[in-house]
């Protein structure tokens, strides 16, 4: 049998996107109507804000690891966070969790060297931009990388706060999107990292200036193929 992915959850929009991609996929790759098991677990979306809002990472690795145990006993084999931001947290609670995980950046890293990919725009929240979260990943296979303006930091992070997370999606924000990336082609990028689970939601590979790296399928697909291997 295939095995139990596990989603540790943040925001809402960007984890039914994840959910959904996991779904699909395994119907595409394991035939009509079948897929993994999966569950999904979150606390309220405002204890995640709120450890944002003070910097304290470590807080922000409890809650995920909370999600870990609870997903263990719903018998998950392994788990995936679809929030890139909160993937910052990781090392807080890695070696204390249940069950392995699939790292979000090492899955879009190991993508973008796959495609060939040399440089990278990075777009995400203003705490993931800021973060070494993709940078640390990028580098160890020889990625360079560009972090937006602070001023398209502020603004790209607040419409992702204010408009994505809740399910709003104003053309003028998608506008502001591409040119952003438009920027990143401008100064020699290839490609581009939609880091923010719901980046996609407003920017596919039809609508941005660069061929784009969506953290949420690539997690979503890397997560299937390895519960399916264990049906080999």
């Amino acid at each position: 049998m295939a095995q139990h992915i596990g989603i540790v959850a943040c925001s809402t929009e960007g984890a039914a996107l994840c959910y959904r991609t996991v779904c699909t996929e395994g119907e595409r790759l394991m035939g009509r109507y079948r897929h993994p098991e999966v569950s999904v677990h979150t606390p309220p979306f405002v204890d995640y804000v709120r450890c944002f809002d003070q910097g304290d990472w470590a807080a922000v690795g409890e809650l995920m690891l909370a999600s870990a145990r609870k997903l263990t006993a719903c018998g998950a084999d392994f788990l995936i966070c679809p929030d890139n931001t909160i993937h910052q947290a990781f090392s807080y609670m890695e070696s204390r969790s249940p069950l392995p995980w699939l790292h979000i950046a090492e899955v879009v890293a190991e993508s973008a060297q796959r495609r060939g990919f040399r440089r990278v725009g990075l777009m995400g929240t203003k705490w993931l931009v800021e973060s070494e979260v993709y940078p640390e990943r990028l580098a160890a296979r020889d990625i360079s990388y560009l972090r937006p303006s602070i001023e398209d930091r502020i603004e790209t992070s607040r419409v992702i706060m204010e408009e994505l997370v809740r399910g709003h999606f104003e053309p003028s924000s998608v506008a502001r999107f591409q040119q952003v990336i438009q920027k990143f082609r401008d100064q020699g990028a290839d490609a581009v990292i939609l880091g923010c689970t719901e980046i996609p939601l407003i920017v596919d590979d039809t609508n941005s200036p660069l061929p784009t790296l969506d953290s949420t399928c690539l997690l979503a697909q890397a997560a299937v193929r390895r519960a399916i291997a264990a049906e080999r």
